[in-house]
């Protein structure tokens, strides 16, 4: 049986309906908000399987029909997820993971298809909305529901779910994922907004998403199904008892250790002699040793930190790790430079390119041009392991999206610096948060190769200790804190504002006062991190590098456009040919030229200006005949401009052949006697010529 339900928000019916698609899922909800539809399915499998994690996968595809459009490429299908479809794979999973229960190790699958798109800029939002309600109806053990809005801020006003078209002028892009109590993810890039206006955001997206939650709670009662028993993780009370009382001083030191790598060999000792001791052999035996050590050790790392405000590697839950930049540690590179933050350390590496370098994105939306892009690798070194060598994972792009989103409002626009930037950053050690330390060593790179950017970002990423009524909030978290805290909260901005924030909570959400003094204390982390990089490097470089592409822009009127870039072409590629510069003109008439090599650039720009100057009645020009006729020569006075040398003008005497007095090649100089309305010119040779000589060709 076909159940619906629907609800007003911000404007729009949002509708979620279920019982007439995809009724053998678990749960499946079809998705409407305005034109924009999209299917959610969740399925979980029957038989547990044998892990120690939530197996749960996610999977979001746009279908390009959904905006009319068929597929590029030989296939003419849709293949390899896009960036922006991995990027709302994450953003669904992150939220609805925390809210399974401990012991649900039953492979679950959720499936989000965008089968219409308004272009509207709600499908991911719908899929986090979608996910909520299949796993709701169904049998599926979900903690929920949860909410999500997409909110922008235009002209001080807040917005909801806006169009695309209004969100390109809005000075705020944020998601709000959220339980009926509390906010548990929170996804936003901004315009330098304050943290006050960031946390008003947020409080009004929560308002909103309550009244989605509403609604699938209204679909639950129609359809919702009896949930599955979770099984309960059998324990051995008594080894456990054991192992607390012989384990618990020997993890607290060795969690008391700083270095990374020293602290991990001690607790690997610890738990390796304990399981030797007592000669295990059993898998469930040596399972439930492991379980029961590692919660001891979460136990411990909290405790510290609750009791004695004191974190592992000694530091106060305000302390900032000591950090290091190094600007320009590549000679041939554009721009480069190594931020290291204790144990994390990234290079980042700028390269500057033209127009033809951008990225061309073609989505549901429609095709466009991307002239920043971020890349973030992770090799497996980063973290003292050895694997495969892969294509970048979700994870890889996630934090590189993030890093581009947070340094995206402090690139110079193309009419101020008209460059195509490429920042990729490489991480070479981490210990907890490099897609912050991507923020701080791309902004360093960008500075050391001349990017006139607005501002310098920095970032740092925040942590909470959540036990009872005690609350630790934590600046600048390690792995091991990010592993057993109960919130990753990473904030990017400049010193007048914040860029981009992403915050996941593993908990069941947190309060407005904990999210507002997080926010003031890492905008004083922020700060101080600021400052030791303006340290190192306080502006942009004046100069570009040696290696770097000068581009030099011109602007010509709109009609000369044809003339510069000449039949099928020919006369911008002989521009290119012959100076070996790059050039790119737009219908506008904005022409960039593009080259390492100064003085070619600057005879292309002499090219360039010859064929647009404006012919002047009068003035003579030493020209090319570059076609014979038998009423007179055409000559190119500038290259893809020529005039007509009747017969008449040719020489003071009369000419019986065009032929007798000038051939196909020849240099000759000419004077402009009239250009008429069609941009015909006429020229004349014999005004130059003496009245007393014959004419003589040069």
């Amino acid at each position: 049986m076909m159940h619906r339900v629907e609800a007003e928000i911000g404007g729009k019916t949002l509708s979620l309906e279920t019982g007439r698609m995809a009724r053998q899922a678990d749960g499946a909800v079809l998705l409407q908000y305005g034109e924009s539809v999209v299917l959610v399915t969740a399925v979980a499998a029957k038989v547990a399987k044998d892990v120690n994690f939530i197996p749960l996968t996610v999977d979001y595809q746009e279908k390009n029909y959904a905006a009319g459009k068929i597929p590029g490429g030989f296939f003419k299908r849709e293949g390899r997820l896009g960036e922006k479809e991995i990027l709302t794979c994450r953003l669904i999973d992150r939220p609805i993971r925390p809210l399974l229960p401990e012991g649900w190790f039953f492979e679950t699958q959720v499936i989000a298809s965008v089968l219409s798109s308004d272009k509207g800029c709600v499908t991911d939002v719908l899929g986090i909305i979608g996910a909520s309600s299949a796993m709701t109806i169904s049998d599926i053990p979900l903690n929920g529901p949860i909410g999500a809005v997409r909110i922008g801020r235009v002209e001080g006003a807040f917005v909801i779910n806006p169009a695309s078209d209004v969100l390109e002028e809005s000075e705020l892009d944020l998601v709000v994922v959220g339980t009926a109590d509390a906010v548990m993810m929170v996804e936003s890039g901004s315009n330098e907004l304050s943290e006050e206006i960031v946390l008003e955001a947020i409080q009004f997206g929560h308002d909103v998403v309550r009244k989605v939650i509403d609604l699938q709670n209204a679909l639950r009662e129609k359809a919702g199904k009896a949930k599955r028993e979770v099984p309960v993780i059998q324990r051995d009370l008594e080894l456990s008892a054991a192992l607390d009382q012989a384990l618990s001083p020997a993890i607290r030191d060795a969690v008391s250790i700083p270095d990374k790598a020293d602290r991990q060999e001690a607790l690997n000792r610890i738990l390796s002699e304990k399981i030797s001791s007592l000669d295990a052999e059993d898998a469930d035996q040596i399972k439930e040793i492991k379980t029961t050590f590692h919660e001891l050790e979460r136990r411990e790392v909290r405790q510290m930190v609750i009791d004695k405000g004191v974190r592992v590697d000694g530091r106060s839950t305000t302390d900032i790790r000591m950090i290091t930049c190094e600007p320009g540690v590549l000679p041939r590179t554009h721009g480069s430079a190594l931020f290291t933050r204790g144990e994390t350390q990234s290079l980042s590496v700028l390269t500057l390119g033209t127009s033809d370098d951008e990225q061309r994105i073609d989505s549901l939306e429609g095709e466009s041009r991307k002239s920043f892009m971020l890349h973030y690798n992770f090799p497996p070194f980063s973290v003292g392991e050895a694997r495969p060598m892969r294509g970048p994972g979700r994870r890889e792009i996630g934090h590189g999206a993030l890093a581009e989103r947070a340094l995206r409002p402090v690139i110079p626009t193309k009419e101020d610096f008209p460059y195509t930037l490429r920042l990729v950053s490489e991480i070479l050690e981490s210990n907890g948060s490099s897609s912050m330390a991507t923020v701080c060593g791309g902004t360093l790179a960008m500075m050391d190769a001349g990017v006139p950017i607005k501002k310098p970002v920095a970032g740092i990423a925040m942590g909470l200790i959540k036990e009872g009524e005690q609350v630790q909030i934590l600046s600048d978290i390690l792995g091991v804190e990010d592993h057993l805290g109960d919130m990753d909260f990473k904030v990017t901005g400049t010193a007048d504002g914040i860029t981009a924030l992403q915050m996941d909570i593993k908990i069941g959400g947190i309060t407005t006062e904990v999210m507002k003094k997080a926010l003031d204390q890492a905008k004083i982390g922020r700060l101080y991190i600021l400052d030791k990089m303006v340290a190192a490097l306080a502006s942009p470089r004046e100069d570009l590098s040696t290696y770097a592409p000068r581009i030099i822009t011109m602007k010509v009127k709109p009609d000369k456009v044809r003339e510069v870039i000449g039949q099928g072409g020919k006369v911008i590629r002989g521009i290119i040919e012959e100076t070996g510069v790059k050039i790119n003109i737009d219908d506008a008439g904005v022409i960039h030229i593009a080259s390492a090599d100064e003085e070619a650039s600057k005879k292309a720009v002499e090219m360039v200006n010859a064929i647009v100057e404006e012919v002047e009645v009068g003035k003579v020009y030493l020209g090319k005949v570059v076609r014979i006729m038998d009423f007179g020569a055409f000559v190119e006075i500038r290259r893809g401009t020529d005039g007509l040398v009747h017969i008449s003008q040719l020489a003071n005497h009369r000419v019986k052949n065009v032929r007798d007095e000038v051939k196909e090649g020849d240099e000759i100089k000419v004077k402009v006697l009239e250009v008429d309305r069609q941009g015909k010119i006429r020229l004349s040779r014999k005004e130059l010529l003496p009245k007393e000589e014959p004419a003589k060709t040069e």
